[in-house]
């Protein structure tokens, strides 16, 4: 484990120099993983999983396009795809990949089958720490860990295949084998992590809720679509506003400070910009601090759990869901959007 220095905060780091991938396979050796669930990060881990060289079957409920895409990328039924409850009987590590809504309405049937010696592992430490709300209370005799990329699965994979890695948190919840952290490691490094950074469950539930609301997601696109509108509204082109939006930010300025941070990319801009990005930084930052302390307050009380628990259970969720996307797919700004991309020489 390495000490790396953030800004003057100390954290322990475990690097793939440190935990090898030959010392991850060699750890899980006889370990059956089966990945339950194949929707959002159920596919990129498991298929990284295999590709790496561990035992991995697949547990997903039979028909529907999930199990459809399974079959597509190499599962075999009856070898290593199986429905849920048989998949989670043959593995020795159950990676609880289920969307949050559905871990809660599949636990019943899984909890049987969490014998002594087994490890849960989630990459979301949604269900466990509030398990008030979501009846996720494991047994006492098996480890409870968690991986969790700092990213889609589908960012997971495309990284993977590149030859890089996602960055992830780990954490241990319960060590009953004593086992736990190395299981936890070799699995963090198995499904392609760039390196693992230390966390528990509640710092990440909260942490990952909070950044999805905000800069991730919800953050983003308000203050995008602010900026559309501003511009729209002041007889600039759909073209115009879009690309000083949003594609000159995600082509062009977002690989500069990825690449060496926000002071790299402002030296790379013009002076005029630079001069312009440093004096209204701190206003935007006034303004947004307070929404972000509100956001955190409504994930620290539980407040966002109970809504998304609520929202994402009730039967018609799927159809809303669709609609609301269709909304912000059909809006001015990105179908803009999706004119820009068509437009882009590498399309051409």
């Amino acid at each position: 484990m390495a000490q790396m220095n953030f800004g003057g905060v100390i954290e322990n780091v475990i690097t793939r120099d440190e935990f090898p991938l030959e010392k991850a396979r060699e750890t899980l050796k006889g370990e059956t993983i089966a990945v339950i669930g194949y929707g959002v990060q159920g596919p990129g881990q498991a298929l990284n999983l295999r590709d790496n060289g561990f035992n991995v079957i697949v547990g997903q409920r039979k028909g529907g396009k999930t199990w459809e895409k399974a079959i597509a990328d190499g599962w075999v039924p009856g070898e290593t795809l199986f429905d849920i409850e048989e998949a989670a009987s043959k593995g020795t590590i159950i990676q609880y990949l289920l969307s949050d809504a559905a871990q809660i309405e599949v636990w019943p049937k899984l909890k049987p089958y969490l014998t002594a010696g087994k490890a849960l592992y989630f990459s979301h430490g949604f269900g466990i720490t509030f398990s008030d709300r979501t009846g996720i209370i494991p047994p006492k005799d098996i480890d409870v860990i968690l991986v969790a990329p700092k990213g889609s699965g589908t960012s997971l994979r495309r990284m993977f295949l590149e030859g890089r890695g996602l960055n992830s948190s780990y954490a241990i919840y319960q060590d009953a084998t004593g086992k736990a952290k190395d299981r936890t490691i070799a699995l963090g490094i198995g499904v392609g992590s760039g390196y693992l950074f230390e966390t528990d469950f509640k710092r990440e539930v909260y942490s990952d809720l909070t950044g999805e609301r905000g800069t991730l997601m919800g953050a983003i696109q308000g203050i995008l679509l602010a900026q559309y509108e501003v511009l729209r509204e002041n007889g600039h082109t759909p073209s115009e506003a879009f690309n000083e939006t949003v594609e000159e930010l995600t082509q062009s300025l977002m690989p500069l400070f990825a690449e060496k941070g926000m002071d790299w990319m402002y030296a790379n801009c013009s002076t005029t910009a630079q001069r312009g990005a440093l004096d209204w930084m701190t206003p935007f930052h006034d303004a947004t601090k307070p929404v972000f302390a509100k956001l955190y307050a409504e994930v620290a009380c539980g407040n966002e759990a109970q809504r998304s628990i609520d929202t994402n259970s009730k039967p018609d969720y799927r159809e809303k869901l669709e609609k609301e996307l269709k909304a912000l797919r059909e809006s001015e700004m990105w179908k803009a959007g999706a004119v820009v991309r068509e437009l882009r020489p590498e399309n051409n």
